[in-house]
């Protein structure tokens, strides 16, 4: 019985522990795995965190000794950065000098007594690659330098224009690559501004107002800041080699071509006292003079239809953005900026289309707008170098061609009786391709009751917009969701500049009221061959259609 008792116990006590190593192991585990998602938190820290729990007393010794040493050798440094500033610096200023501007050059350049100060650190070994190490070093600078940059306008006025009370903040971007066995252990070390810097100017006419001469001072100040933003800041870098070597593949490389498709805005806010508005866009990866591309000019309208396209060299998608500044065409006076909005090319698929909306704000930087300044409507395809061949691009003038050459080899494969070299030889320009657009109203939903009996009398108008070409549904009688099931067919002879206005209106003997629209392009319909969705309605208050679109292409060729 004691034996029982003992073993009883015994397996008690066994089965206890058990239980209890196992509880240990859990919360070892647990706590591993916490302190590992800790630790990938650190990693993950930017120059801007670390100076929110990291007071300037507790910065690291070595961060204070570098301050401390820049202090000493700022004079010589000063005499050096100051001319390598004036060669590096001056062909740059004159890609960015505006129209009313003729030369733009450095009449006086020293940075002063005050050297800049570093105040944050990070490393971030993961986004230099294998066989690099990069830092992030935040660095202030409230200087006193001494700039004056003599400027020659167009209009036979020479301005000698001082930069003054002068401050600076910005995150630099050091990337120490190759990693090598040799002494300082890297071939050659990058340096680049990681974001935009916060930088703070004002500009003075040496002996005169720079005020009296209007849009000089808006004009200098953004060449100023644009020059900056594009010359130095990443995926641009400087590179300085360390040791001999062939440093050639560490230098800006594009990688690909970002398709922009400027479909529309909406709800413009008016700049004219007078009238609307006759907005314009501008768009821009890089905001070089001769990268940055102008759309027309639609006169008097908050509503402008563009439907232009445009391409633009991609050097870091996971960087760089797209950015649209919508402007209002003064004429003979400076444009009036409406609003502007931009888009990380990281958020995009590569071989996708995206269609997208972007509101319209005051300033990218300092987003404190509440006013509404409309919408503008993109759609945006990027496309990797080296990928082209495995998805297709609506956007590309080619794109027809390839569906032509595909149709042709299938003839001459089934009846031997085309001859592909002779037809193929010919320009490209001499190849019109066309199609049928199938657009079949299918109903709407919810719209809004425009009679008083709480009814409507709706039917649609189809216009596709370069050929001016028309249809007319039937009129659904006294109801707020009509089912017309109507199918027409419209010959397409340009596709990809073609666009489809569906307007929505309510009969009436008198007069016929305007209830709502949309508007498309003919990209989904192209890449998908067959589409069937809803369609919010633009200026109603509720409503939407229901459609289904086919595509049918039909190769031709222009006459000899």
């Amino acid at each position: 019985m004691a034996f029982l008792s003992a073993m009883f116990v015994g397996l008690i006590i066994g089965i206890g522990l058990v239980v209890a190593f196992a509880r240990y192991e859990k919360i070892r585990s647990s706590r591993r795995s916490h302190m590992a998602k800790t630790v990938a938190s650190f990693a993950r820290m930017t120059v801007q965190d670390t100076r929110k729990i990291l007071p300037p007393e507790f910065y690291p010794p070595w961060l204070m000794w570098l301050n401390v040493q820049l202090k000493k050798i700022w004079p010589y440094v000063n005499e050096a950065a100051s001319e390598l500033i004036r060669v590096s610096v001056e062909p740059t200023l004159e890609q960015y000098t505006p129209a009313v501007i003729s030369s733009m050059k450095f009449g006086k350049l020293t940075l002063g007594t005050i050297a800049p100060q570093f105040t944050g650190v990070s490393i971030v070994e993961s986004e230099s690659g294998a066989g690099g190490i990069t830092m992030e070093l935040e660095m202030k600078w409230d200087g006193n330098p001494n700039i004056v940059l003599n400027i020659n306008t167009r209009l036979g006025v020479s301005l000698p224009v001082q930069v003054k009370n002068f401050g600076f903040t910005g995150v630099f971007r050091l990337v120490f690559k190759p990693l090598v066995d040799q002494f300082p252990c890297f071939g050659a070390v990058s340096y680049s501004l990681r974001e935009k810097a916060n930088l703070d100017f004002t500009l003075k006419v040496v002996g005169g107002d720079i005020s009296t001469i209007p849009g000089i001072s808006d004009a200098i100040e953004d060449t100023i800041r644009n020059a900056i933003e594009d010359s130095i800041m990443w995926p641009v870098r400087k590179i300085i080699p360390i040791l001999p070597g062939d440093y050639s593949d560490l230098e800006l490389k594009p990688v690909g071509t970002l398709d922009v498709k400027l479909v529309q805005a909406k709800d413009l806010a008016n700049k004219d006292m007078v009238g609307k508005s006759d907005p314009f866009a501008k768009l821009f990866v890089r905001p070089l003079r001769h990268k940055t591309k102008t759309s027309k000019t639609i006169n008097n309208t908050l509503n402008p239809i563009w439907n232009e396209h445009f391409e633009f060299i991609v050097e870091d998608a996971s960087t760089q953005h797209l950015t649209v500044r919508v402007f209002d065409d003064e004429g003979l006076q400076a444009p009036e900026l409406i609003g502007c909005a931009h888009v990380a090319l990281k958020d995009l698929e590569p071989g996708k289309v995206k269609d997208i909306w972007l509101k319209l704000v005051k300033d990218l930087v300092v987003q404190k707008d509440t006013k509404n300044r409309g919408m503008v409507q993109l759609e945006l395809l990027y496309c990797p170098f080296g990928t082209e061949s495995s998805f297709k691009n609506p956007f590309n003038p080619d794109f027809s061609l390839t569906s032509l050459e595909k149709a042709l080899k299938t003839a001459t494969a089934e009846t031997e009786a085309v001859d592909l070299d002779k037809i193929m030889s010919q320009r490209k320009s001499d190849v019109i391709v066309r199609g049928v657009l199938s657009v079949t109203v299918i109903a709407a939903e919810d719209l809004p009751a425009v009679d008083f009996m709480g009814k409507a009398d709706p039917f649609v108008v189809i216009t596709l917009k370069k050929s001016e070409t028309k249809a007319v549904t039937r009129v659904a009688n006294e109801t707020l969701n009509p089912v017309w099931d109507q199918t027409f067919d419209f010959v397409v002879e340009d596709a990809l500049h073609e666009m489809i206005i569906l307007e929505v209106w309510d009969y009436d003997t008198l007069k016929k009221e305007k209830i709502g629209r949309c508007i498309m392009t003919l990209t989904r319909v192209l890449l998908e061959g067959e589409v069937q969705d809803s369609f919010p309605l633009d200026g109603a208050k509720s409503g939407k259609l229901l459609l289904h679109l086919k595509w049918s292409p039909r190769l031709v060729f222009r006459d000899a």
